[in-house]
């Protein structure tokens, strides 16, 4: 079995999770005067994400911009490097990071380790009921669909596959379709949409397609762009970023279309519990909220128009057309 096969296969075994079991009690936000001033008293926040760096990096200009008197100490990395920091550091007895925001499927393990506290954020009233942990141990920041990338210098629109049968038609075999061997949320929905047996041999039929399989989204489409290779699966936001730049890069969404949750988490020992309270109001707020969008990411709150987003609203064309045909 080549590597390939493999490391898809090491997807099999990962299933996206996004309850954590309820522990004691929900911390409810308190007045919003009085959190400002715990916070003020701590004078730092550690946030853990993994955002870009560009765009995490202005978010904790916006941040501190607001609040000046907290100092933010900012960790940034992929998913697998930041559970790593923060699981290397609990066996140390060092608990340095009071938020962070990542993949969903760290809900688990962090939860299981006990390494998560309960925070309700007064903001959470405008996120979708779904998108919040009912015992409060997340609560969505923004979220990813998968989509199929393409190459607009080496693939014809209408060549391009429109379904996931599609994928495994013959040409595309040899290293022509990049596959994120971390991307749990995926194959999660898959599996959500078409129960375990499908959404599994269908990877397995994938896997034999000889894709090339690597990890993190950024990466993988800033290869595709300059031709390692045609095809992509990856978030459609990434993607988007490089489209409306005007490079050659385009995506379509294929039925069914999983999305990745982004979910923010409170630290069980936050040495900053105040500020990391404050810090998560700010990321789940309008202002906050709207950066994202800025960014050409999918925001959460109900309150932002969704067609602000470029990629929510080509998903969302693409959705309805697919139904008329």
């Amino acid at each position: 079995m080549n590597r390939s096969v493999q490391s898809m296969l090491l997807l099999f075994s990962v299933a996206f999770f996004l309850c954590c079991p309820a522990l004691d009690s929900t911390t409810r936000a308190g007045a919003t005067s009085k959190l400002i001033e715990a916070a003020k008293s701590e004078g730092e926040v550690a946030y853990y994400t993994t955002m870009t760096l560009t765009q995490s990096k202005k978010v904790a200009d916006r941040f501190q911009a607001k609040y000046p008197f907290i100092t933010m100490e900012l960790f940034r990395s992929g998913a697998d490097a930041v559970l790593n920091k923060i699981q290397n550091e609990a066996r140390g007895g060092l608990y340095g990071w009071d938020v962070v925001s990542g993949r969903g499927d760290m809900v688990l393990t962090l939860s299981e380790a006990k390494l998560l506290a309960s925070y309700r954020s007064p903001e959470s009233k405008f996120v979708s009921p779904d998108m919040v942990d009912v015992a409060g141990y997340w609560t969505a920041y923004y979220v990813n669909p998968f989509v199929l990338g393409y190459n607009t210098n080496l693939v014809e629109k209408e060549d391009v596959p429109k379904t996931y049968e599609e994928l495994l038609d013959p040409k595309w075999k040899g290293r022509k379709i990049s596959i994120d061997d971390s991307a749990y949320g995926f194959l999660a929905g898959l599996i959500r949409a078409w129960r375990k047996e499908k959404a599994v041999e269908y990877f397995r039929k994938l896997a034999a397609q000889d894709p090339v399989v690597m990890r993190g989204n950024t990466n993988r489409v800033q290869l595709a762009m300059a031709g390692e290779y045609p095809l992509i699966v990856a978030y459609a936001p990434t993607i988007q970023r490089e489209t409306s730049k005007g490079h050659p890069m385009d995506w379509v969404s294929l039925e069914p279309v999983p999305v990745q949750v982004n979910p923010l988490m409170l630290a069980a020992k936050a040495p900053h519990p105040n500020a990391g309270k404050l810090l998560i109001d700010f990321l789940l707020s309008k202002e906050g909220q709207k950066m994202l969008v800025g960014f050409r990411r999918v925001a959460v709150r109900e309150d932002i128009d969704p067609r602000s987003a470029a990629a929510l609203q080509r998903l969302q064309a693409d959705r309805r057309a697919s139904r008329r045909l």
